[in-house]
């Protein structure tokens, strides 16, 4: 694994740690690390952490309840079973964690049901399309916005809407993660580098 990332954790190995100038944000940053991977065969809000999982193009995670081509959200299949799997990987930034600790909600990594936790990379600020490069070959793209549900309430009653927030002109701001699709299969682990690659073009929506 090449030299130079960022990280703040102490737990993975320092070849993967670089400094951060001064005045660098989330948003200037185009690398990141994978702090964590999960999946679930089944069903319902939280997933098991995985030493690895196995991204497969076109599909998602293997052995994951979300894998396949077409929608297997509950919710979406009811309305129309035949609407493209947009939905095959889960994205969450462990910064959400911290800023929910601050106030007093604790989650841990997979508790809200993402495939990957990321560190370094502000997933909510990239654009429909944009790419990611995980591990040695993996690449997923981003399709939209994670549209949180009721389900958190089974984590804490005061998640959803701190992950779901309402503005003043009405609007839903969204923190849940992100959602995208596998394009070039591959194995994930935490530790991984990630790489912001081409694409992207509108904003994330809700998808």
């Amino acid at each position: 694994m090449p030299c130079g990332y960022l990280l703040v954790r102490n737990d993975f190995p320092q070849c993967i740690r670089r400094q951060v100038a001064p005045g660098d944000t989330l948003a200037d940053m185009n690398e990141g690390f994978v702090v964590s991977v999960s999946s679930k065969e089944t069903p319902g809000v939280g997933k098991v952490p995985r030493t690895e999982i196995v991204l497969v193009a076109g599909h998602g995670v293997e052995g994951d309840y979300h894998f396949g081509t077409k929608v297997r959200h509950r919710s979406r299949v009811a309305k129309n079973p035949d609407q493209p799997n947009l939905r095959q990987v889960h994205l969450i930034h462990e910064e959400l964690f911290e800023e929910l600790a601050s106030e007093g909600i604790t989650v841990e990594a997979a508790a809200m049901g993402e495939n990957v936790t990321t560190r370094g990379i502000a997933l909510l600020e990239l654009a429909t399309g944009t790419r990611l490069h995980l591990g040695e070959s993996a690449v997923v793209e981003l399709t939209g916005l994670r549209n949180p549900c009721n389900q958190l309430d089974a984590i804490d009653e005061r998640l959803l809407p701190a992950v779901g927030q309402k503005q003043a002109d009405g609007s839903i701001l969204r923190k849940g993660g992100v959602m995208g699709v596998v394009v070039t299969g591959g194995v994930v682990r935490p530790g991984d580098v990630i790489r912001v690659m081409e694409g992207g073009g509108g904003r994330l929506e809700p998808v």
